[in-house]
């Protein structure tokens, strides 16, 4: 790297100095004991040796889920949380928060249903090791987002599929970007159509994509579908390249995009 470019890139603070309420324990996962108060204490939560006070993991019996994995931030106080399917290793839950409070505040904050706590991160990770729904998850740690995934008993193809376009509708309602409410429409029609809904749907820099495999060896086929900027809905044999058309309405692109399933395999970059 270029001197004067390394002098624009932010150095992290030590993270003894940025969490020294973690650093007094020796590591995030005994601070996470310490404020769990006891709920933690038969859970398998460890720290790695090389970043004790920025990681741990909270191990998990429940064959359809990984390690729950928490992390502290580097730039600024925040901790974060995911939990992956087994079977697909995408997120079921995700979640953060900034409040890092002493153990009487957290857990006043817990019971007051206040804003986040660590008190709260130490109750998501016991009810992810005790094999919780995820529901009930989210219930008890508000700060924890369901990402709409199903928990798969097993690797069930059709499953998979639906599992990711709730995902997908889940996350196209939740968009703050001005041009949600077109991507939510394209998504919502797209669900619709059931030569559609039968393929696995990805994405690529926005664009609804299908694949007759689910993740890791994704085949696509047929057309891409795009919400543009200028209120029009995009085609394409490709990425971001509307060279099947350009529609008024979402219900029409995705009438093309069926119609273009007849073709077989086209983009072959998923990236």
């Amino acid at each position: 790297m270029d001197p004067a470019q390394s002098r624009l890139v932010p150095i992290p603070p030590d993270p003894a100095v940025l969490y020294p309420d973690v650093a007094c324990h020796g590591s995030l996962s005994a601070a996470l004991r310490f404020v769990a108060g006891g709920r933690l204490a038969s859970v398998a939560l460890t720290s790695p040796q090389g970043n004790p006070l920025t990681s741990a993991v909270v191990d998990c019996p429940s064959p359809h889920r990984n390690s729950l994995q928490i992390d502290a931030w580097l730039h600024g106080r925040r901790w974060s949380i995911r939990g992956t399917d087994a079977f697909d290793d995408m997120a079921l839950i995700e979640g953060r928060t900034d409040d890092l409070a002493q153990v009487a505040v957290a857990a006043r904050a817990w019971h007051d249903g206040e804003s986040l706590s660590d008190a709260q991160v130490a109750v998501a990770a016991r009810a992810w090791h005790d094999g919780e729904s995820l529901s009930d998850i989210g219930r008890a740690a508000p700060f924890v987002h369901l990402t709409g995934r199903f928990e798969l008993s097993g690797p069930d193809p059709a499953h998979r599929t639906e599992s990711e376009w709730q995902h997908l509708r889940l996350e196209a309602s939740e968009l703050p970007y001005p041009w949600a409410p077109a991507y939510r429409s394209l998504i919502e029609s797209a669900y619709a159509a059931s030569a559609l809904r039968s393929l696995y749907p990805f994405t690529s820099h926005w664009a609804l994509r299908f694949s007759t495999t689910t993740r890791p060896d994704l085949n696509p086929t047929g057309p891409c579908l795009t919400a543009n900027s200028d209120a029009t809905f995009g085609v394409g044999s490709g990425l971001l390249t509307p060279d099947l058309g350009l529609f008024a309405t979402p219900g029409e692109a995705v009438a093309r995009a069926v119609r273009g399933l007849s073709r077989g395999p086209m983009p072959t970059d998923v990236s």
